[in-house]
């Protein structure tokens, strides 16, 4: 699970509620506050490197949970996702998901933008499991709902399937979405089966929703707007943004409440 952007590290936009009241910050302090299974930092990143990135990652991490609505454990998802900064980065990779070992990474300088996408990458790998009877750990619940994989009842799992079928079926839920039939159509360009993956289409809906939040932070989410995927259909767009928005907004308000309570 790869995202292809990669922007030298520089100022980022962000318009939203002070987090840490202009303290400094470490990757020590966001691991104690959401609780991460690791914080890994590559050895090439320098004491200044480190300082400014852990500030932007804090930002951002804070600014996720209050677009989800949700506890600190939402973005850790229980403790179970591990965060690498400047590690096992490879040329023209801004970022990864690696399923196996649950692991979000961001390369050095190269990463900022795309935490919404891989954030999504490792929800939906941590929810097949436990909203899916039957299938395996590794299994993405996109790729299981559009497998047609029988969904565990529950009211919360029937609103994520209503984000998936928002993002992947036209409104009348008779056939792809428009967003699936570019993300087709730019796969034959390429020669690839890359963009119509589910767990793609996905991620890239709620990099949509993330970035059209009151809140905003470009080191989290850019380019669903302005950007030649953007331009080529990758994302949805109009009516269907609107209906993805709506779904993940319902799912998300109602899943971050649930956590809430629970971590009460």
């Amino acid at each position: 699970m790869t995202e292809q952007r990669a922007t030298p590290m520089k100022r980022f936009h962000r318009r939203g509620p002070q987090h840490r009241q202009a303290h400094e910050v470490s990757f020590l302090d966001i691991r104690r506050r959401f609780n991460f299974r690791s914080v890994a930092l590559g050895r090439w990143v320098t004491e200044p490197e480190k300082q400014r990135a852990a500030g932007l990652f804090y930002d951002a991490l804070c600014d996720l949970m209050a677009i989800l609505k949700g506890p600190e454990a939402l973005v850790s998802l229980r403790g179970t996702l591990a965060l690498h900064y400047g590690i096992g980065g490879q040329l023209g990779v801004a970022a990864h998901y690696t399923p196996a070992t649950r692991t979000f990474a961001l390369a050095k300088n190269a990463g900022p933008g795309s935490i919404a996408h891989e954030w999504f990458h490792a929800f939906d790998h941590y929810i097949g499991d436990k909203a899916f009877s039957g299938v395996s750990a590794s299994r993405f619940g996109s790729k299981a709902w559009l497998g047609e994989t029988s969904m565990i009842s529950h009211r919360l799992n029937n609103k994520l399937a209503q984000c998936y079928q928002a993002v992947m079926l036209s409104a009348d839920g008779t056939g792809p979405s428009e967003c699936f039939r570019h993300s087709v159509k730019r796969d034959k360009t390429l020669g690839t089966v890359y963009y119509s993956q589910p767990e793609e289409l996905c991620a890239r809906a709620f990099e949509a929703f993330v970035q059209d939040a009151e809140i905003k932070n470009a080191f989290l989410v850019n380019g669903t707007v302005a950007s030649e995927d953007a331009g080529l259909g990758l994302y949805p767009q109009a009516e269907q943004r609107q209906r993805t928005n709506a779904a993940f907004g319902a799912y998300f308000g109602d899943l971050g409440r649930a956590l809430s309570v629970a971590s009460a």
